[in-house]
């Protein structure tokens, strides 16, 4: 009912538009003074940084938000085990996003290298690329960290390619600015589990990916047009019941990499092997349109009504396979739908509203809650499915109704972990939020 209130007060004047604008209200801002962590290698126990986490402010005009971020999120950053030396450091950043996306009716514009677009929580999202790419005349890869420059006609993927540098979340920093390229839910939430990065350094995404509910909305593309996580309706007409949205991107059956899947002839590549396997070059994948409402266009987006969105609007999804492992070309590209206005600034330059986010616009819906494992004589881990908006309290609880232990689900994560293994057998509760909000779960501590 909330949600169909606002989308009438849409027409009523420009100011609550702007109160109104998802692209205004999803900001995950920053009113605890949560700060950032980050793991180093070696050390399973997290590092607290002055540096405050998610969005700080979030300001408006009739045509532009801008949001106010360290780049910084929640949930715990690093170890980035590949040799790269750089942590999530303060990016100190104003996105200017449109508020009027518009489609772009000429030549495509590609994605580029660096920031194409930012999520919810602030963190800068990339596309599919990290500098580098194969130079026939060394046969060698270059650009990047590995210097020179490449070809630049077979471009690396970052998400095969860089796999070990990805923390639990998925991300990784380019000289201090961490970032996405893909899905940002924690590896270990991956129905098929690809890097073990979680095992020691525990840590969780922005939000976890629930196949029964549509994905939240977790960021804006340059070009203005939202961006949602991995599930959606089936249908774009928001019926159909809820779905995987797929990628309408497949691996081209090659052997050699001489040509395009245009059939254009370029500058050879190196042959497909078990050091260069398919997917390890962007240029490895074709579009193939596809006939479901489920599948995506070139852009990686489709034209559907959202829970944000009632009356429709163009959206990208992150891209996943059947086993959530993140899926070509990951969320936006490798072309923008919409003209590429966006950027970062350095200031405001026009007169602007603060948002300020209230109670009834930001409330908690229920969520899923999923304890695990349960019975557990070691560690309990509570987790809350799809997106927290706000800080949520986690208590222990004996069955006098002592308080044992408390944690917190920051905004923008998903999970709390509880140290049983000093606690007595026997039976628990786990309370989850306060007054009216409050959910329990009865759990087991077992010998």
């Amino acid at each position: 009912m909330k949600k169909i209130i606002l989308s009438s007060l849409l027409m009523l004047t420009i100011s609550v538009f702007g109160q109104t604008n998802p692209a205004i209200t999803n900001w995950l801002i920053n009113t605890t003074g949560l700060t950032g962590r980050h793991y180093v290698s070696g050390n399973p126990t997290p590092i607290v940084d002055a540096v405050a986490a998610n969005v700080q402010t979030v300001q408006y005009s009739t045509n532009w938000v801008y949001v106010s971020t360290k780049g910084i999120p929640s949930y715990i950053t690093g170890p980035f085990l590949d040799g790269n030396p750089s942590l999530a450091t303060s990016q100190n950043a104003i996105f200017k996003i449109s508020l009027n996306p518009v489609q772009n009716t000429g030549n495509p514009i590609n994605t580029t290298g660096g920031n194409i677009g930012i999520f919810i929580n602030g963190v800068a999202l990339f596309d599919y690329r990290d500098g580098i790419s194969w130079k026939n005349s060394t046969n060698a890869l270059a650009g990047g960290p590995l210097g020179g420059m490449g070809d630049g006609v077979w471009n690396r993927d970052a998400i095969p390619a860089e796999k070990l540098g990805f923390d639990c979340s998925k991300g990784h920093p380019a000289m201090g600015n961490y970032h996405h390229h893909q899905n940002p839910s924690a590896f270990n939430l991956d129905l098929t589990v690809i890097s073990t990065i979680c095992d020691i350094y525990a840590a969780d995404g922005l939000y976890a990916i629930n196949s029964s509910v549509h994905s939240p909305l977790i960021g804006y593309s340059y070009d203005g047009f939202p961006i949602y996580g991995a599930y959606g309706y089936a249908n774009t007409d928001g019926t159909g019941g809820i779905t995987r949205i797929k990628s309408s991107y497949q691996l081209r059956n090659i052997s050699t990499r001489t040509t395009y899947s245009t059939g254009a002839t370029v500058t050879a590549g190196p042959a497909v092997s078990t050091t260069y396997p398919l997917g390890y070059f962007r240029e490895d994948y074709e579009y193939i349109a596809q006939a479901g409402q489920d599948y995506l266009d070139e852009h990686n987006g489709r034209f559907c009504i959202t829970p944000e969105y009632p009356n429709g609007i163009y959206c990208y999804f992150a891209t996943v396979d059947a086993n959530w492992n993140s899926a070509y070309p990951y969320v936006v590209g490798p072309t923008f739908y919409g003209t590429k206005t966006g950027s970062k600034v350095t200031s405001i330059t026009e007169t602007v509203t603060t948002y300020t986010s209230t109670s009834e616009l930001s409330e908690n819906t229920a969520v899923e809650v999923k304890v695990f494992p349960n019975p557990s004589n070691d560690v309990l881990m509570v987790q809350l499915s799809n997106l927290v908006k706000e800080n949520v309290t986690i208590k222990l609880v004996d069955l006098t109704g002592k308080v044992l232990d408390t944690k917190i689900i920051y905004q923008g994560s998903t999970i709390a972990y509880f140290d049983v293994s000093t606690v007595y057998s026997g039976q628990y509760i786990i309370q989850i939020g306060e007054g009216n909000q409050q959910q329990t779960i009865n759990v087991t501590v077992a010998d």
